[in-house]
Formats: structure tokens, sequence, C-alpha cells
């Protein structure tokens, strides 16, 4: 069997050695590589397997003892720092989707150039290997040899190398590429409804190259006084009544300007009144009661005079709701109009009533009889009662 003799490539190092095998079968194949497909061929000997290089051969006579035998290499690499030459640029940073730019300084010394990503080689002088249509050559001369990888992404990040040949001595020199992202929120939680008194965890998660700094902060407050949380979890427990409203994330690296999004969260909680004043209006008069009431959800609203439900139209009144207000309206009032009105207020979770006097010029209103009050609350109460079970 005839004696191959020829030279396989270490890209990394940029090491030439001669091999000299005795071929028994060779096999070529694609293999993919981060995403980039290359032809590989590899020959297999008697005495020697090289899986993964690229190996090119020639017919040869054999010599004698000659068979099988590694010939001596032509070299050593030597790392940065070692040379003065070559000389690649600091670390690289550039942002995703930008352009890198790769220089590596040289002289009149250098026979042969290369750059490498890890053991792949991309260019070799002005020959491209890369099959990666993003890498281009941008000077090749005596004093500089530099490349650009054009819409850099993630998976551009690490050591790149820049080989060269001079007298027969190879020198490599690194530089390693670090791909920034800016801030981008992947997950977050959805609005939501709680009632007072619960519990509850909002998520926030973020990725971005250097990792985000994700910070939650409650907006339906003054400037100065919501609560933050520099986490994705915010918990809150025993949520009020007013620490309702949106809560803002904000993810933030310095990379670009941060990615905000926001949810809201409503607390639910029972009535209670604000507002209800007395009145006074002449016989004749128009007369207007009012009564304001807040709650999550709206409250419904009722009037009673003593046991009796009042409904617009009866009497000569109407009643008008408008959001937390509620209004009661007399259009000609009358000496039997005069007396205590009863405003309810009522929700799911719960309900509240506030008294209310109607009164003619120099009526005492201060006067009416505490024990007679009581009484009235006592039957109120069990009327409220019995209405909202019917009701929910």
């Amino acid at each position: 069997m005839k004696q191959h003799v020829g030279s396989w490539q270490d890209p990394l190092a940029g090491v030439t050695e001669p091999v000299s095998v005795m071929p028994v079968s060779h096999l070529s194949f694609h293999k993919e590589y981060r995403g980039l497909t290359c032809r590989v061929t590899e020959w297999v000997s008697t005495r020697r397997s090289l899986p993964g290089r690229i190996v090119t051969l020639k017919p040869s006579k054999a010599k004698d003892g000659a068979a099988g035998q590694q010939l001596p290499n032509s070299g050593v690499p030597v790392r940065s720092g070692d040379a003065t030459f070559p000389k690649a640029m600091d670390n690289v940073t550039v942002r995703q989707g930008e352009s890198a730019t790769l220089r590596c300084t040289i002289d009149d010394r250098v026979t042969r150039v290369a750059w490498l990503n890890r053991s792949t080689i991309l260019y070799a002088g002005n020959d491209k290997w890369s099959i990666d249509p993003r890498v281009i050559i941008l000077v090749n001369t005596p004093t500089q040899y530099s490349i650009m990888i054009q819409n850099v992404d993630v998976y551009d990040e690490g050591p790149y190398t820049c080989s060269v040949q001079t007298d027969n001595h190879p020198k490599t020199s690194r530089v390693h590429l670090i791909v920034q992202v800016p801030p981008q929120i992947m997950n977050i939680s959805s609005d939501v409804t709680v009632n007072e008194g619960s519990s509850v965890t909002l998520l926030c998660l973020a990725i971005g190259r250097p990792e985000p700094t994700v910070t939650w902060r409650h907006l339906s407050v003054k400037e100065g006084q919501g609560f933050v949380s520099e986490d994705e979890y915010l918990e809150i427990s025993d949520i009020k009544r007013d620490q309702s409203g949106e809560y803002e994330c904000s993810a933030l690296n310095d990379v670009a300007a941060p990615d905000v999004r926001k949810v809201k969260i409503t607390v639910n909680y029972p009535p209670y009144i604000s507002k209800a004043k007395n009145t006074g209006v002449s016989v004749g008069q128009k007369g207007i009661l009012s009564c304001e009431a807040s709650a999550v959800p709206m409250a419904e609203f009722q009037w009673f005079k003593e046991d009796t439900r009042l409904a617009t139209g009866l009497d000569g009144v109407r009643i008008e709701n408008k959001g937390r207000m509620s209004t009661l309206t007399f259009f000609n009032v009358s000496e039997k109009d005069y007396g205590n009105y009863t405003c309810v207020a009522t929700n799911k979770l719960g309900n509240t009533n506030a008294s209310i006097t109607l009164y003619g010029p120099g009526a005492v209103i201060d006067g009416v009889n505490s024990a007679s009050r009581a009484l009235a609350c006592l039957w109120l109460s069990g009327t409220l009662l019995a209405h909202f079970f019917i009701k929910f």
C-alpha cells in the first residue's frame, strides 16, 4: 500500500504539522458547528487517526522506515504577550445587532495571517473560510489585518485569535468579543383583583446582557411615598385599599433604555359613607338630600324613611345614583316630608348606612331623642341584613 505524505493544520495554534500516514480509508461528511455546516474529511491510518481535522494528502514514494512516522513540529505557538506582535485589540464590546471590528496589528515579518474563532478559521489572508455571510474582511495590509462581523448576536460572543507565521515561527494573540443585549421583560403578572386584607405577589422576569436589575414601583401615590422593591418578585401582605392602582416593573442594564411594563391591582372593600349632610328647606321649595359612599365594587344605594323604602316617582320624590353619589330630591316640600331619612350603601362585601334629616326653618334637629335613634338603628340593621341575604 502506498504511503501518503501531507499535512494537517491546527487552526487555533496556527501550526502546520507534516504527517506521513498509510491510508486505509477516508470519510467526507458535513458537521454542524455553532450553527454553521462545515465539510470535514477524516483519514484513518494504521498508525494515527486524525478525527475532525481537515487533512490534505498527496501520493509519494515511501521511504525506508518512514511509514506511519510523524515528522518534527515546525514550531510552538506563542501566547498573547509573549511577543510584540501580532497585537490584537483589547476586549471588544458591542450591542446585539451592531457590527464588531476585530483588528490585529502586524509588521513586514509576517508571511501568513489568519483570524480564527475558537478552532474555526474565518479568514486566512484574503481567503474566506467561513461560510457566514456576516463575516467580511476590512483591512489586509503589511501593518494591519482586520475583519468585521455584522449583525452580531449572542452566539458570536467568545474568543477570537489572530494567528501569524513569521520565519516558520507561529504566533497568536487573542481578543474576547462581548455581546451586550438590551433588557427585555419576558414574563410579567397579569392585572389582579383581590379583597382587602389578602396577600398579593407580582412577578417580573427580564433578560439581557449584563443581567438587568428589576425594580417595582407603585405609581398611584405621590412621588416619594410609594414603596419600591428591587427584586423580580413584589410581595404585599394584608393589602389595603390605598395600595390599589398601577405598579410599574422596570428592567435596566445600562445597555439601552429600560424596558417598562405595568400591572394594575384592584382592591375590593365594603362601602363606607364619606359624606351625608342634613338639609333645611321651606315648605313649597325644592329640597335635596345627598349621600356619598366609597366602595369597590361600586356601591348600590337605597333610601328609607322609617320602615318604608323610597322609590322614584312615589310621593313626588326622585332618586338618582351617579357613581359614588346618590341624591333624594323633593320637588315640592310639604310638612309630611320633614324628618329623618336613611341612606344605605351596599356591595358584595357588606353595607353601611347614614341618617340624614330634612328639616324646616327654625327646626332644632339636635333635639331628636337618642333612644328613638337607637331603636331606629336596630330596626334598620335587621332590615338591611334581610335585604343583603336576599340580594347576594
